[in-house]
């Protein structure tokens, strides 16, 4: 357990019904336990069915913990009602893994970026320089706002996701697989505008993948999942080079490093900015 967690899970259990009167629930997670600090990116993996997109889910409020709990900010969020959960949706956003469904086809992209915006009445005024501020953080050009999500790569539709998951500044952000769609270097790219959207916001992520270079490449911390349980979790360097678990060792060994000292060396300068500042790192996004 970490003190002072942004999010904090505790032995939370899913439960899914089987078909048939006599059938027992499915139980997608078994009493999983994480945390997340403020500023600090959580690389969830494994392999699909292990449980790790539920878990992301149940922290969104998309599917009901069957018991445990889900703190966010010292507030446990499994005991919400919808209008007070849905109050929270300013400080927790999420990115889907497919940039080709996860945007309304028929909006253009300024009135995706907006709508979020205007559900709030304090965010209403300076939408429009919002959503320009928005594309430039992301990497489009301002005209992008008038101009459809089909008129778009698959990696610029990612950013423009990415870019609709911060309008509101939230906290934490959960990332369902976002790049596992992309080919390999768009890839690197839309990891990078992570990195440095994090360093410059000091919003937290839960990073959810099945592909263990990629959460090695991001992460300060690595939990990993199998049948429903976490069974390693631990400093990010540790668990993805020399990790403890048979499942864990598997996984890294159907994702070698290309060069593991660069990347140990990039994690441990992401740590110690991290541990130096975890707080004021995170600024206002005008």
């Amino acid at each position: 357990m970490i003190d002072n967690a942004l999010l904090s899970a505790r032995d939370v259990v899913v439960e899914f019904p089987r078909k048939g009167f006599r059938s027992p629930p499915f139980r997608a997670l078994n009493e999983v336990s994480i945390d997340i600090r403020a500023g600090e990116t959580l690389g969830l993996v494994g392999e699909s069915g292990s449980g790790k997109t539920t878990l992301g889910r149940a922290i969104l409020g998309l599917v009901p913990a069957a018991s445990g709990s889900i703190e966010f900010a010292g507030t446990d969020l499994t005991r919400l009602d919808r209008r007070r959960r849905r109050s929270l949706s300013n400080d927790i956003q999420v990115v889907f893994q497919d940039p080709y469904t996860s945007l309304n086809p028929a909006l253009p992209v300024g009135d995706i970026l907006s709508e979020p915006l205007l559900v709030r009445p304090d965010s209403r005024r300076g939408a429009r320089e919002r959503v320009r501020d928005l594309l430039d953080d992301v990497g489009l050009p301002s005209d992008a706002a008038d101009r459809y999500p089909r008129e778009f790569s698959g990696g610029q539709r990612q950013r423009i996701a990415i870019a609709r998951a911060l309008a509101l500044s939230p906290r934490l952000i959960i990332c369902d697989e976002p790049v596992s769609a992309l080919d390999l270097s768009t890839q690197a790219r839309i990891l990078d505008l992570f990195i440095e959207i994090q360093e410059r916001t000091g919003v937290a992520y839960l990073f959810v993948s099945h592909d263990l270079s990629v959460v090695r490449n991001i992460s300060h911390r690595v939990a990993v999942m199998y049948g429903g349980e976490i069974v390693e979790q631990g400093d990010g360097d540790k668990v993805t080079s020399a990790p403890e678990h048979p499942y864990t060792q598997r996984l890294l060994l159907s994702a070698p490093v290309a060069d593991p000292r660069r990347q140990a060396v990039r994690r441990r300068e992401r740590l110690a900015v991290l541990a130096q500042d975890p707080g004021t790192a995170r600024t206002t996004m005008a």
